[in-house]
């Protein structure tokens, strides 16, 4: 390399490392109006006042009825069922099998743990099997 090459190059370099570290160096700024009473709090505008007489209403927290179809074992999935979920889900879901029925019965018990003894549990998937199967959902 030739002396004015090198000269160029070492240049370069001492020009790039000086914008490396102001542009590190440099604070970050915001714009703003600061005296300092305010540094380092945030303000917020004050409250809207509520004129006299003002009437404010809420309604009340939409609860969607849930119609299950109605027969033995209703009371059953209504109380295990919503220890969970929503007994919403069974009407969410297509039609199931009946097989399909006893499968997601016995997976609540047996994998999630639903404390739901055998005798219900008999129960629940009748009642499944009439109202919610390919065949009989109404």
């Amino acid at each position: 390399m030739t002396h004015s090459v090198l000269r160029r190059s070492l240049a370069l370099l001492v020009l790039l490392l000086g914008a490396g570290i102001l542009a590190a160096g440099l604070p970050q700024t915001q714009t703003g109006s600061y005296t300092a009473q305010n540094l380092g709090t945030l303000l917020q505008a004050a409250p809207a006042a509520i004129a006299e007489g003002s009437r404010f209403e809420v309604a009340p927290y939409p609860a969607f009825r849930v119609d299950l179809a109605e027969g033995p074992g209703r009371a059953e999935v209504t109380i295990y069922c919503n220890t969970c979920h929503s007994v919403r889900y069974i009407l969410m879901q297509p039609p199931l099998p009946a097989a399909t029925w006893d499968a997601e019965v016995q997976k609540m018990i047996k994998v999630l743990g639903a404390p739901i003894s055998e005798a219900d549990a008999r129960k629940i998937t009748q009642y499944l099997h009439e109202h919610y199967t390919p065949e009989t959902r109404r």
